[in-house]
């Protein structure tokens, strides 16, 4: 007889194979990043309860990626040097993965992580569209890319984990992040909430909109997962993400949320949330 302790935890590993599916290459063997007592981080960091909440890390990332296209030499050497456009679930779920690499797994297998990246990226390099050369191991570069990674997490899992985190452990965040910027040779780093929000003022006049920009933020606005059940929440995510952009970044990207969707945006994505937690308890 079908009870009801059976149905929750049908429910539940159906959820959970759905998450496992979205963010690992089943096909090529992957499994989820195993939690290790020799991390980098301790298992009290702040890192370990924000990289931890699946729902608020799916909107950070994709509004990381958002913020990250702004700068014409990021968005170049995703534009010349990947397959972005024709496998964006790829790439968000590539992104993933390191994050929990470098955040969950033993030292060796982070470091080995941060040393693969780097060296894909020493041949990843460039010129614009109006011949200044780029090159993705550019320190300012990794800086960009860093900081709205870590700006993007942090305000995603406030949103919709934490809303009243302390500003110590939002400062805190900032600090144990800076471990992973420096190691991937990114210049400036912050390290306090204030820091990150300096970085990015500093930076946004070297921001541009083109026809580029907005073929690629089209392809992660209209992209598609790898099944069904999925595509309502990543649906959500993406909206939870434009909603959760700066004012100044939906202005350049020419996206915004209507004030009468707002709150039903932040409800829906609250209720996955919530749901996604109890799938993992």
């Amino acid at each position: 007889m079908l009870t009801l302790r059976t149905l929750s935890n049908g429910i539940k590993q159906s959820i959970r194979h759905q998450v496992v599916g979205m963010f690992n290459d089943l096909g090529k063997g992957e499994t989820p990043v195993s939690r290790s007592a020799d991390a980098l981080f301790d298992p009290d960091s702040v890192a370990w309860r924000v990289h931890g909440d699946v729902a608020s890390m799916m909107v950070g990332g994709i509004g990381s990626l958002l913020m990250q296209m702004l700068h014409p030499s990021v968005l170049a050497g995703v534009w010349d040097h990947s397959n972005f456009r024709t496998d964006m679930h790829g790439r968000l779920r590539r992104t993933a993965r390191f994050i929990a690499a470098t955040t969950y797994a033993d030292r060796d297998l982070a470091q080995a992580t941060m040393a693969r990246v780097r060296r894909v990226h020493d041949h990843v390099s460039g010129t614009l569209p109006d011949g200044t050369a780029y090159h993705a191991n550019d320190p300012a570069l990794l800086a960009w890319v860093h900081v709205t990674e870590a700006s993007s997490f942090l305000n995603a899992w406030i949103r919709y984990g934490e809303p009243t985190m302390p500003a110590d452990d939002q400062n805190r965040y900032f600090a144990e992040m800076a471990l992973i910027g420096r190691a991937m040779g990114a210049d400036p780093v912050p390290t306090s909430r204030s820091q990150a929000r300096a970085l990015v003022e500093e930076m946004r006049p070297q921001l541009r909109v083109d026809d580029r920009t907005r073929t690629v933020a089209r392809l992660i606005m209209n992209g598609s997962t790898t099944s069904l059940a999925a595509e309502a929440p990543r649906r959500l995510a993406v909206q939870a993400a434009v909603d959760l952009l700066p004012q100044w970044a939906r202005k350049m990207h020419r996206m915004s949320l209507p004030p009468l969707e707002r709150p039903i945006v932040r409800a829906g994505t609250f209720g996955i949330a919530q749901t996604l937690r109890w799938a993992f308890k």
